[in-house]
């Protein structure tokens, strides 16, 4: 499966943006689709995550109460709502999937997209 996120941007703190992650290539019904951020110098962590055939989903807790995460069968598109963003949520942001199971880890992810910039100004 092909991913293409867009959607980041500037944005000053306590605001809000929306991420899309376009997928394409192969039924995603039986994927589970994450989000996942990089800031320079640190790792890729994990977001937030999505079933795409049942919509639980979960999050890290650094975001829980203030990130959705969901998606758009129709559109085979990816969504992360970001509200009350700070300056900590800087970062590229990488829509991923994979087939099977929830998880939170990078490495059990083996579809990528490109990834956006989210930069939040304090």
């Amino acid at each position: 499966v092909q991913l293409q996120a867009f959607g980041g941007g500037l944005v000053q703190a306590g605001g809000s943006l929306r991420l899309s992650c376009a997928a394409s290539g192969r039924t995603v019904s039986s994927y589970v689709m994450g989000w996942f951020r990089q800031a320079p110098g640190l790792e890729r962590e994990f977001v937030a995550a999505i079933s795409w055939s049942s919509g639980n989903t979960i999050y890290a807790d650094s975001v829980k109460g203030r990130f959705t995460i969901s998606r758009d069968n129709a559109e085979t598109t990816l969504y992360l709502q970001m509200n009350s963003l700070q300056s900590e949520d800087t970062a590229r942001y990488y829509c991923a999937a994979r087939y099977g199971y929830m998880s939170r880890y990078t490495t059990h992810y083996n579809n990528w997209g490109q990834g956006t910039q989210v930069t939040v100004s304090s």
